[in-house]
């Protein structure tokens, strides 16, 4: 699914990402959630997660209960 520009409030890359456009990017949807896309295509589709699970997968993230790979 596409998302529209004005939906989103701001796409965000990594830090760790540098200048590089090989990573995600992230942005707050205005009526709640998070949208993920591929920084090298912007304009392609874009991910969208209910404000829950993004908050979910967040505190995943930082339990460490996804593995390095």
């Amino acid at each position: 699914m596409t998302v529209p520009e004005m939906a989103v409030q701001g796409w965000h890359k990594s830090s760790y990402s540098a200048q590089a456009n090989d990573c995600v990017e992230t942005g707050p949807v205005v009526v709640g959630g998070m949208a993920v896309r591929d920084s090298k295509d912007p304009e392609g589709p874009a991910l969208l997660f209910a404000a829950d699970a993004w908050a979910a997968f967040v505190e995943g993230l930082k339990a460490g209960e996804f593995p390095l790979a």
